[in-house]
């Protein structure tokens, strides 16, 4: 069983001349990510990239960051570090990359030209097998896959960052991916330890985007008001609804503030519907409050390298943290 990740590195460089390219500090880490997940489910993985060193850097990345799983007893599977690094190497060949996949993950650079050169390549090579997959976050699959030959064998698997410790895995496709693509799909998913769900239909923004984009907007709009600053903002979601959506989510938060569904809608939609009334347009996020916010931000974390990535790896542990404390919850 095998599974190919091609990494977001230093593809762009061939899309444009002399313009100016934004620097991810993220840059590999959705790559290195689903070769640490498929490893961890015991399938062979090849990382394809068009730069020795991208794949050198990642392959360094990957067994720095499984010794310290290991060492804090946060490894996944049922592998040892040693045994899941055997598993993953790295090609700069796309014909042997591909050769004996039975998923392909694509991880490039969200850039819908660049995906659909890719998948362009990709289509011309593979079987009628092997699922063709991308990260992307916000691309229609009708737009990354379109004129494919193997289009029933494609589909989006669109995780959240971080996502070895973050498992929620969107499955979207395209109208013309076949079911069984998705149910192949689904149940890899679940063998690495993700958490998939389906998104019946395309739509922009798939469903967690659309959510989140829901609660910034919300958010920019009561400090572009002044109802509250910036700091306590994200107190209310830190400290208050994130507390309860760790572990369940809106719908289910509402069924347990009243008597069950049917009870909080009736007792509570009048007093929503109001309040959603007042909601003011979507925000342009740039002015006065984009400097308001920054300020704030960078009261509490400046934003130079050093900082944002000791913040990052703050980040990264509290998640870990919180996923065991989620496993040992769901095990009672």
């Amino acid at each position: 069983m095998a599974a190919r990740i091609f990494l977001e590195t230093n593809y762009e460089r061939k899309l444009s001349n002399n313009r100016p390219q934004y620097k991810d500090p993220n840059c590999g880490l959705i790559g290195q990510s689903w070769a640490m997940l498929f490893a961890s489910g015991g399938f062979k993985v090849k990382l394809y990239d068009i730069g020795q060193q991208q794949v050198t850097n990642a392959l360094e990345k990957i067994r720095k960051e499984m010794k310290f799983l290991e060492q804090s007893g946060s490894l996944k599977g049922s592998l040892g570090a040693e045994e899941q690094l055997s598993l993953i190497s790295g090609c700069l060949n796309i014909q042997e990359a591909v050769e004996g996949a039975m998923h392909i993950q694509e991880c490039v650079p969200e850039n819908l030209e660049l995906k659909k050169k890719i998948f362009t390549q990709l289509d011309q090579i593979v079987d009628d097998k092997v699922v063709l997959s991308s990260s992307t976050s916000c691309l229609l699959p009708s737009k990354v896959f379109a004129g494919l030959a193997h289009v029933k064998q494609c589909i989006v698997a669109h995780p959240v960052n971080p996502p070895y410790y973050v498992p929620l895995v969107e499955l979207v496709p395209h109208p013309k991916t076949a079911p069984m693509t998705v149910d192949r799909t689904y149940a890899l998913m679940q063998k690495i330890g993700q958490s998939p769900v389906r998104v019946m239909k395309e739509i922009d923004g798939f469903a967690l985007n659309r959510l989140q984009y829901a609660v910034i907007s919300e958010a920019w709009r009561l400090v572009e008001e002044g109802i509250v600053s910036p700091s306590d903002l994200d107190l209310v979601m830190s400290d208050g609804l994130g507390m309860r959506y760790a572990f369940i989510g809106p719908l289910e938060t509402m069924h347990l503030n009243a008597e069950g569904m049917l009870s909080y809608c009736d007792r509570y939609s009048e007093g929503m519907q109001h309040v959603l009334k007042t909601f003011g347009p979507i925000p342009d996020f740039s002015g006065a409050t984009v400097e308001k916010v920054n300020q704030a931000m960078c009261v509490k974390v400046p934003s130079d390298p050093e900082h944002l990535a000791a913040r990052r790896q703050w980040r990264d542990e509290c998640l870990l943290r919180l996923a065991k404390l989620k496993r040992q919850m769901q095990s009672q």
